[in-house]
């Protein structure tokens, strides 16, 4: 009985073990969908992963330092750096959003 008791704690425990390593797994799994559905965002214009097309006129994003890229999408939410559309694209994103979206490119190479 008492090795019964056992197999059943240590089957419980390792079930609890797995319950928790999937939730954490399926919760980065979600923020790195969010991630990248904000970062999908810009690649209309900036190309997928922000690499550009060669020959456009939109600069491509990928590689490029984290605190510009900051720098650049709050002067535009601010209206501190002239554009056609950005500033109003800009807007529609808050301080965290943007840090994430700079990260994001930010850990890209360039093409």
């Amino acid at each position: 009985m008492h090795e019964s008791r056992r197999r059943h704690a240590r089957a419980a425990f390792l079930f609890a073990a797995a319950a928790v390593v999937a939730t954490g797994a399926a919760a980065q799994g979600a923020a790195d969908l969010q991630l990248r559905s904000l970062a999908a965002t810009c690649a209309n214009c900036h190309g997928t992963d922000g690499r550009a097309v060669a020959g456009e006129p939109m600069p491509p994003l990928a590689g490029l330092p984290k605190d510009y890229l900051v720098a650049q999408m709050q002067a535009f939410r601010d209206g501190k750096r002239p554009a056609t559309v950005m500033h109003q694209l800009a807007k529609g994103y808050s301080d965290a959003q943007i840090e994430q979206i700079a990260a994001f490119f930010a850990a890209r190479r360039q093409p």
